[in-house]
């Protein structure tokens, strides 16, 4: 008689499982997966940061996922085959002189090793990146108040530039993502970067030594230049005294008051600028 029972049981339960799943409505997505943890940085891929964003920063970018002139190294082909340095760390030697790579030939094997661990950790961490998107679409932009945009731009922008002047018809000219970025840096949305004022620095070392050259790099770890002859410096910031001569400094200073709401603003109103 137990054992009826349990084959009733049993069969009562199969027979609701069956009838829920028959009931669920048809077509319903699956619960969205929550994006995957990022990869723990090793103490070598954390040693090989500074390294990287002064030997390598200014062309692919901190993070390695590409800059102004350079590729994204998270994708690269030569970056997938590589085995523990062995076709990274020649390529940092010689460099690509054809594609406006110079060689790195003053740099330790502890910073040679260490900037391989960082570029296969910042590899490891856009393979792991959720959704894998990279791009912006024009829809991402277009949410914002042209007449919002209008007060910002009259109040924060208007002493240097003119609705009527250097920005008349801007929306023909540059567009999308590009315009965005000029309102954020003017010169980082053309293709090489180059801007029409560029700003300069000047750097001395700690043993007196003096270099002036255009500016190429700078965050809170490096300082970098290019002097009038091509020759290219970087140094850490910590080892050097500098000062910086920008004509776009508002636009540097800027960067810390926008919020997001004013950049869509302003973008919006620019955008209007036929």
């Amino acid at each position: 008689m137990k054992r009826q029972w349990a084959a009733v049981a049993t069969l009562a339960v199969l027979t609701a499982a069956t009838l829920l799943r028959a009931a669920e409505p048809a077509g319903l997505p699956a619960v969205a997966t929550p994006p995957p943890s990022p990869p723990t940085m090793s103490p070598a891929a954390k040693a090989g940061a500074e390294p990287f964003a002064a030997n390598c920063g200014f062309c692919h970018g901190r993070d390695a996922t590409g800059g102004s002139t350079g590729p994204d190294l998270t994708h690269s082909d030569l970056v997938a085959a590589d085995n523990n340095g062995n076709l990274i760390s020649d390529l940092l030697r010689t460099g690509r002189p054809d594609k406006g790579m110079p060689a790195i030939t003053t740099i330790s094997a502890k910073d040679l090793a260490a900037i391989v661990a960082f570029v296969h950790y910042e590899k490891t961490v856009s393979d792991s990146a959720f959704g894998q998107r990279r791009s912006v679409d024009a829809s991402d932009l277009t949410v914002g108040n042209a007449d919002s945009g209008k007060r910002y731009f009259d109040k924060q922008c208007s002493s240097c530039h003119s609705a009527t002047g250097d920005l008349a018809g801007i929306s023909k000219r540059v567009s999308g993502l590009n315009l965005l970025r000029r309102v954020l840096y003017p010169g980082s949305e053309s293709r090489t970067g180059t801007r029409s004022k560029p700003a300069t620095v000047e750097v001395t070392t700690k043993d007196g030594k003096h270099y002036n050259g255009d500016l190429q790099y700078r965050d809170e770890f490096v300082i970098a230049l290019r002097e009038t002859n091509g020759t290219y410096h970087s140094w850490s910031t910590k080892l050097v005294t500098f000062s910086v001569n920008d004509p776009l400094e508002a636009h540097v200073q800027q960067l810390a008051r926008y919020t997001d709401a004013d950049l869509h603003d302003v973008y919006a109103y620019l955008q209007g600028l036929q």
